[in-house]
């Protein structure tokens, strides 16, 4: 049987599987560029259904062009903001990205040409996503681990952004992540905190064999806008 790791090198793992945050403060300073190389390959070492390694990786270095998602992210906001009805100002009360603190600000996002790409995908085609993902996860609990912040920004019209940074039909962006240097890391979800919403029970959310017939916490109604927040 395979040796696991050392007590303190499996501790390290799970560390970084619960201390990993969503963040949106962060301190103006540049990233080293060793070690963003470093978090860039632990990103391309995710894995990815029938090793299709749908992920594109672009690097934001013209602040015109970061000014510019910026706006695109902002118009989003404030289209979500009115979309969420009752809990709009709530909603405007909260920071929901770092974009123009962040040292680094990269773009997730999927390749064009996937259709070529079966294995896996035939009856899943969305696991192309779930790849891509991955990768985003991978490079998330290793910003911890460097002690760095890194904060996932959805808000977006997918075509603006992918018009922006000139992607060929196919091609879409999943993610403008934020990445650098932060004052603290948050104690809890950020979206706990401000009280937008809370994290489940682990017992809610698991079932044995068959989907339980008794309608369980995770199929109760969230509060609008709560569903889909990354933590």
């Amino acid at each position: 049987m395979a040796e696991p790791f050392d007590d303190a090198e499996r501790a390290a793992v799970y560390r970084a599987i619960y201390e990993r945050r969503d963040m949106r403060h962060f301190v103006p300073a540049p990233v080293d560029p060793a070690v963003l190389a470093r978090l860039i390959d632990a990103a391309h070492h995710a894995p990815s259904v029938g090793y299709m390694q749908p992920w594109r990786i672009g690097r934001i270095t013209d602040p015109a062009l970061r000014a510019q998602l910026h706006d695109a992210v902002e118009r989003e906001r404030l289209l979500t903001a009115d979309a969420l009805g009752k809990r709009r100002d709530e909603f405007m009360k909260l920071k929901v990205e770092g974009m123009l603190e962040c040292g680094e600000l990269l773009v997730m996002a999927l390749m064009d040409g996937r259709e070529k790409h079966v294995f896996g995908r035939r009856t899943l085609p969305e696991m192309d996503l779930a790849s891509v993902a991955c990768a985003i996860q991978n490079m998330w609990l290793a910003a911890r681990a460097e002690g760095l912040g890194m904060g996932w920004v959805s808000l977006f019209d997918a075509g603006e952004v992918g018009a922006l940074l000139g992607m060929p039909p196919g091609a879409r962006p999943v993610a403008l992540l934020c990445l650098g240097h932060v004052e603290r890391f948050y104690p809890e979800p950020m979206l706990e905190t401000e009280g937008w919403a809370a994290r489940k029970p682990l017992g809610a959310c698991v079932f044995d064999n068959r989907w339980p017939e008794e309608p369980s916490a995770c199929n109760e109604a969230q509060p609008e806008g709560g569903a889909g927040q990354r933590v």
